[in-house]
């Protein structure tokens, strides 16, 4: 009977220098939970060279709808194939990630109005890896996992690139070429933020995510550039994708939904406050968020939203709420984040379970089509990848998968990055503007400072 090959390696308490030994085969990824950096990740995930490629770039909702039908039916066919283990996330499988436009395509083509947009990333993407490096920071282990087809030869040669010592090349240092320049400057935003209040009191929605775009051109190696913004912003669903012609770079501390042995999680987050190198002040900070009425009624709208995107996928009476606001901190911010479980029914999968709470409620808004729709109508920018979700699906149905924030894209000699915040009834412009320099701010900073 066919078996996993895991071959032990030496463990490092960063992980990073294992995927620049593999960074140079095709399709990389490092998913990663930012150690040493952060307390809150255990394991890291690194692949490349998949054995087959999956990937769409549309403005027609009905080709996504095919094509989602056939992608759930692939993954479902490798999630019952591929063995796996209990006590690893991931042991091969799928990992890829679905872009925001993927899922503003499908409704606002499906309503005839113009869609258009044009990216660097593709719609959705998903890789086949057959093997995996998988980190377990918890217990100090570090194996390369193999499906029963890997050939010795493969597994050899990876082991080969991970003894080299990796090339250093002086002329791929990053660098910017222009200050950041934003799709929504104070005045600009104050009319969008206008517009979304004029919506919300005329009843459309209760709750809208308004975001800013921010570009600069660069040079160099965006790989550079991603561990220098892990040290500023290390959490634990961020994330390193290379497409060839584009590459993501995530740092998100949100999870959009994890499945295993049938048990969805999702852990929405709503509430941000910015962290101060004085203790005392931060945990006033900290203290203020916590106790913040707004905040706390912004956060609870999302669960309600997320309770009835997993009903569509769960067990009746089995969705609950585990854990309301709890405050959680990380590098540059603390956040209030929630906490919401449910069975799987036996008819649906975890990649449609994952469809059907996409995008995540927590960067959309409340109600979600109607929410979305504003935010095409209003928002000057294209999303992209941005409030996405990068995902993996391996054996036995296990999955989790983030929600793309605190992200940038690199592709054509030009980063983006993204930043947001929830707009109710009673937001305050100044500090809804002011909440974006906070959650992007130290990371832009960073890049200049490279």
């Amino acid at each position: 009977m066919a078996s996993l090959r895991r071959i032990s390696l030496p463990y490092l308490r960063d992980s990073c220098a294992l995927f620049t030994s593999l960074k140079h085969l095709p399709f990389p990824v490092f998913l990663d939970s930012a150690a040493p950096f952060s307390e809150h990740g255990r394991f890291d995930i690194i692949c490349a060279e998949p054995d087959e490629v999956i990937s769409l770039k549309t403005n027609n909702y009905k080709d996504i709808d095919t094509f989602l039908i056939n992608t759930e039916q692939r993954l479902q066919a490798l999630s019952d194939e591929y063995l796996h283990s209990d006590e690893l996330p991931f042991c091969g499988g799928a990992i890829g990630f679905l872009s925001y436009a993927l899922g503003e395509t499908a409704l606002v083509a499906s309503k005839h109005q113009e869609s258009s947009h044009s990216s660097a990333t593709p719609d959705f993407h998903a890789g086949i890896y057959p093997w995996a490096i998988v980190v377990d920071h918890q217990r100090e282990r570090c194996e390369l996992v193999a499906q029963a087809s890997v050939s010795e030869l493969t597994l050899t040669r990876i082991q080969e690139f991970l003894r080299a010592a990796p090339a250093e090349n002086i002329d791929v240092r990053f660098t910017l070429g222009s200050e950041f320049s934003t799709s929504l400057n104070r005045s600009q935003y104050q009319d969008a933020f206008e517009r979304v209040q004029d919506y919300i009191r005329a009843g459309d929605c209760y709750q809208i995510n308004l975001t800013r775009a921010f570009t600069a051109r660069y040079e160099g190696d965006s790989w550079q550039a991603y561990q220098q913004l892990r040290e500023t912003a290390a959490a634990p669903f961020s994330a390193y994708i290379d497409l060839g012609d584009s590459q993501i770079l995530s740092f998100s501390p949100e999870r959009l939904l994890s499945a295993d042995k049938g048990r969805l999680q999702t852990q929405p987050i709503k509430g941000t406050a910015a962290r101060d190198s004085d203790q005392q002040k931060d945990a006033a900070l900290a203290a203020a968020l916590q106790s913040s009425a707004k905040n706390r009624a912004e956060n609870v709208m999302i669960v309600d939203l997320l309770r009835n995107d997993f009903s569509k996928s769960c067990q009746a009476s089995t969705v609950r709420t585990e854990q309301l606001c709890e405050l959680q901190s990380f590098r540059t911010v603390h956040h209030l984040v929630s906490t919401v479980t449910g069975q799987l029914r036996a008819d649906c999968t975890p990649f449609t379970a994952l469809l059907n709470c996409f995008p995540g409620g927590s960067i959309t808004g409340a109600p979600k089509q109607r929410a979305m729709e504003i935010i095409h109508e209003i928002e000057p920018h294209q999303r992209d990848v941005y409030c996405g979700s990068i995902f993996y699906l391996g054996g036995g149905g296990k999955m989790d998968s983030n929600i793309l924030i605190r992200s940038f894209v690199c592709a054509d000699n030009r980063i983006t990055g993204w930043a947001g915040g929830g707009i109710v009834a009673d937001s305050d412009v100044d500090e809804e503007f002011t909440e974006t320099e906070t959650k992007i701010g130290k990371l832009l900073q960073a890049l200049a400072d490279l």
